[in-house]
């Protein structure tokens, strides 16, 4: 009897260990898969040029560059800009862009870059499903109001399922940035045209 009790413990110890070596392989192995998405998101959202629009700009004599602290948190909220110049959408003139590129005024109003970090303020509460279904259809949260230009979503349409988990596993990777971006605009009323 004795004999048969030790021969279970020590069966119960080896299937254990087993379960967790397996537990842990399969820890490591989703590690290892969540790394790869997030590493090909970042190579996706850089040659997709995401931050030439979601990321506010630092100026220096030396040009332009990215505020790294910033990174793809949309149109600074507390930037207050004034009222889109009226060449937009009239004559030859179609768009004009504040100068981090963040705000767009057109035919369709007025526009902001969003919130691609995972704060509150921007992606937290979004799933892979919510981000897919946005790309997919231009409706903000994949059914709301439209998703408006610049930005090309009809591009990431086309994009595979992997590909847009993988952006979505990046953006979710990112530091959260607090940035409420403000509501687009509707376009200014049309004025008479000049004879």
């Amino acid at each position: 009897m004795l004999l048969a009790r030790s021969n279970y413990r020590v069966s119960t110890m080896v299937l254990s260990g087993a379960v967790v070596g397996a537990l842990s392989c399969a820890a490591n192995a989703a590690s290892a898969a969540e790394t790869l998405a997030v590493q090909r998101g970042a190579y996706l959202v850089t040659i997709s040029g995401c931050n030439d629009c979601h990321t506010p700009k630092v100026f220096s004599a030396g040009g332009t560059t990215l505020d790294t602290g910033r990174l793809l948190s949309g149109h600074p909220a507390t930037e207050q800009l004034p009222p889109a110049p009226g060449i937009a959408g009239s004559g030859n003139w179609g768009i004009v862009a504040n100068q981090h590129l963040t705000a767009w005024a057109g035919p369709w109003g007025v526009s902001y870059a969003a919130n691609l970090t995972p704060d509150a303020s921007g992606l937290a509460n979004w799933t892979p499903e919510t981000f897919m279904q946005a790309m997919r259809s231009g409706k903000h949260l994949g059914n709301g109001r439209p998703i408006l230009p610049p930005m090309p979503w009809f591009n990431y349409a086309t994009m595979s399922d992997d590909d847009l988990r993988a952006v979505f596993a990046y953006l979710k990777s990112l530091p959260p940035v607090r940035n409420a971006v403000p509501t687009p605009l509707p376009p200014a009323p049309r004025t008479a045209a000049r004879r």
